[in-house]
């Protein structure tokens, strides 16, 4: 059995970059065919962008710049390079921001990762990401598929149901978040269900902390994970080495200094952002928010494309919180709907291995009843649960934190 999905992982780097950014030129042009692009890369010349030097001259796109132009030309602010219902699906994710999935095997890269963390064809995976409007479950299906893989839909909540599913069909692989998996395996060992046939696990979506990673393994669950988001598919995974994560094949990853373009120096700590070549939805140099760094070197698994650290945080205050990213604007929105409150700030921690966020919010006047409907506030808005603790007006620091991200980073 081949430790590689196949020879691209493996190939030379200096290869890889020159077929990269041979093809590159080809996908700005294709891009600039849809509206959007156009405008946004108005007096580029696609020819050009043969090295990362090139493409570090153009504009990066943030995420909140497609909410903004989805609104402006819906449904996908003109960035589609082909029209709407020849997409497969059409996807939403929190923001909201509105998604197409392209028709295609493994049009979001996922399969790497899938066989990376050991799923083969004939393996049946249970699958617990989102399939409702969110991509995530859909993303790692798609991996699934191609590999051969047989997919049980589980998607989240029902987690009972979930575990008749497991205990019927046995599958071999799990993909969905860490934290979900440990509650799996919980509810299974509280209930008697059997979940013994899971054995390897793809996660994403949360962190994935040593001591939980530890924690699954002791119960037989050997764990990866990899980093993806919606518009992109997945960026970078891990390998059985452990040792960083690995970008892609299908991508072009750039770390740079946050809220600029300009790319830091090496192992420098910086925004991620990502140029891709999905023919029918580009993102060409995407900054996704996230922070991370390359490390020197390739991975010890024999994988020779460049790595990054992992995720470090978010460049902006937004936290990804249960798998749902929460914005500073959320948090701003639970103020304007209760008066009486002041300075607001959202902690966000871990306790017995589950995101945990916690509302400070400073008020003159606290009772029992206004912080029942601040928490029901608070839900409807993040769609997250989270607990309310009232603190003394001028306690919070004035320097402009709205979330506190108290997580341990990796």
């Amino acid at each position: 059995m081949s430790d590689h999905c196949d020879d691209l992982e493996i190939r030379d780097p200096d290869l890889r970059e020159r077929r990269l950014f041979t093809d590159l030129p080809g996908q700005i042009a294709r891009a600039m065919t849809a509206p959007g692009w156009a405008a946004h890369l108005k007096d580029v010349e696609p020819r050009s962008v043969t090295a990362r030097e090139a493409l570090a001259k153009l504009p990066v796109l943030r995420k909140s710049d497609i909410a903004e132009l989805q609104k402006q030309n819906p449904p996908f602010g003109g960035l589609n390079a082909k029209p709407a219902g020849t997409f497969r699906r059409l996807l939403m994710s929190p923001g909201p921001i509105f998604e197409p999935q392209a028709e295609g095997a493994d049009g979001d890269g996922a399969a790497r990762a899938c066989y990376v963390a050991g799923f083969r064809r004939d393996d049946v995976i249970h699958n617990s990401f989102a399939y409702h409007l969110t991509p995530g479950g859909f993303i790692l299906e798609s991996g699934c598929f191609a590999l051969g893989c047989a997919v049980i839909p589980g998607g989240v909540g029902n987690t009972e149901q979930q575990l008749d599913a497991i205990a019927h069909y046995k599958p071999r692989g799990y993909v969905g978040t860490p934290d979900f998996l440990k509650i799996l395996l919980d509810t299974a060992e509280k209930t008697g269900k059997d979940a013994s046939s899971i054995k390897r696990a793809l996660v994403s979506g949360a962190a994935l902390p040593a001591s939980l990673r530890d924690e699954l393994g002791t119960r037989g669950v050997a764990v990866l994970q990899c980093y993806a988001t919606a518009e992109l598919g997945v960026i970078a995974y891990e390998s059985t080495a452990q040792d960083g994560m690995i970008v892609n094949e299908s991508v072009i990853v750039e770390i740079v200094r946050p809220g600029t373009g300009d790319p830091v120096g090496a192992g420098e700590v910086g925004e991620v952002v990502v140029t891709t070549f999905n023919p029918d939805y580009p993102m060409i140099r995407l900054a996704t928010g996230d922070l991370s760094a390359f490390l020197p070197g390739t991975s010890p698994c024999g994988r020779t494309n460049m790595r990054i650290k992992g995720w470090l945080g978010r460049a902006d205050q937004t936290a990804k919180i249960k798998g749902m990213f929460v914005h500073p604007r959320q948090v701003a929105e639970v103020g304007a709907r209760h008066v009486e409150l002041k300075r607001l700030r959202l902690v966000v921690g871990r306790d017995n291995e589950q995101d945990t966020m916690t509302l400070l919010a400073e008020c003159a006047v606290p009772g029992a009843a206004l912080q029942a409907a601040i928490a029901e506030t608070l839900q409807s808005v993040t769609k997250l649960k989270g607990a309310v603790k009232f603190v003394v007006p001028g306690s919070l620091p004035n320097d402009g934190k709205v979330i506190a991200d108290e997580r341990p980073a990796g």
